[in-house]
């Protein structure tokens, strides 16, 4: 191993886990990164296999990614959604036309035979990723969401047609007990020297990572860092502060931290939360105050570089 370098594992789901594992691939060879990623919020549209995280990794990555939405391609053009809503088909789920070609050829290689993670691997050869992607399962393990007025709802159908505008009850992971890790996932977590978890949404995004059989028993002697998707009892994007409070609890960065007690060791948070770290310290759990936010690719790799460096305080206060 290289001086100064760590074997990282990046945990992530959502735009905002997108763009903390491009930070972490600017400070970091390829072959000391990989990320896993969320799987749950995968499903099936017009009999194509949609894998909304995992693309947008891939988009992020590549240069691919609209930098506005921080989701869907770059450039995109809308032809056949515009046709299918003219035929009075679901246009619901926006998908470009770009996009649409990226699912049928992933369609199309799993129908052949391929698994998720091989497709991801064919992708990561196309468009120049280096660094290891691994789904977290190659098995189904769909999200539904139990809301309290519309009953039970796909991912997709609670978080885009319904614009997550339905109170939650909570997240079931359908069929995860029968899953599997993917393969190389249990490898690359037991030979890493750092596991981060991304500022994703932790009830969507990582705990559909954390309850696949053996991936938490995979990082019980590994130093755990999670980086806070919640800044000021706000989340930059998505419905993460809603459903903490919906869930009867704080939205706050000291919520994140108490969720994922037991798991981590320390845990990054904004300045502007500088009050919530004697709470979060008494936990047991270290805190690393700084500017969060990653609206340019400067401030990624800036916050990417201050969790590792987070990272390896920790490994040698440990020691």
């Amino acid at each position: 191993m290289n001086e100064g370098l760590m074997k990282v594992v990046a945990l992530s789901g959502g735009v905002g886990g997108a763009k903390f594992v491009d930070g972490l691939s600017l400070n970091l060879p390829p072959e000391y990164l990989t990320t896993i990623v969320n799987i749950g919020d995968d499903f099936e549209h017009f009999g194509l296999k949609i894998c909304p995280d995992v693309d947008t990794i891939l988009y992020t990555l590549s240069g691919l990614a609209n930098p506005f939405t921080g989701w869907g391609r770059d450039g995109e053009t809308w032809t056949v959604m515009g046709a299918i809503e003219q035929m009075g088909g679901p246009a619901w789920f926006h998908l470009g036309d770009h996009d649409v070609a990226w699912h049928m050829l992933r369609t199309h290689l799993m129908i052949n035979g391929m698994t998720l993670s091989e497709t991801i691997e064919y992708f990561c050869g196309k468009y120049g990723i280096k660094i290891k992607v691994i789904p977290a399962s190659n098995d189904a393990v769909p999200t539904m969401v139990h809301t309290k007025d519309q009953g039970v709802l796909g991912f997709q159908e609670y978080f885009v047609r319904c614009q997550f505008e339905p109170p939650v009850n909570e997240f079931v992971f359908a069929n995860i007990q029968e899953s599997r890790p993917a393969p190389g996932v249990l490898e690359a977590l037991r030979d890493a020297d750092l596991v981060l978890i991304g500022p994703s949404n932790p009830f969507v995004s990582i705990f559909p990572i954390l309850n696949i059989p053996g991936i938490q028993e995979a990082i019980t002697d590994k130093v755990v860092v999670a980086v806070s998707p919640i800044k000021q009892g706000k989340s930059y994007r998505g419905p993460a502060a809603k459903i903490f409070r919906e869930m009867g609890m704080e939205s706050s960065s000291a919520s994140v931290a108490n969720l994922y007690r037991g798991i981590i060791q320390g845990i990054v948070i904004d300045n502007a939360d500088s009050s919530m770290r004697r709470e979060i310290e008494r936990w047991g759990i270290m805190v690393f105050e700084t500017d969060i936010t990653m609206d340019s690719v400067g401030k990624r790799k800036t916050l990417a570089l201050d969790v590792i460096e987070f990272g390896k305080f920790i490994q040698k206060m440990m020691r």
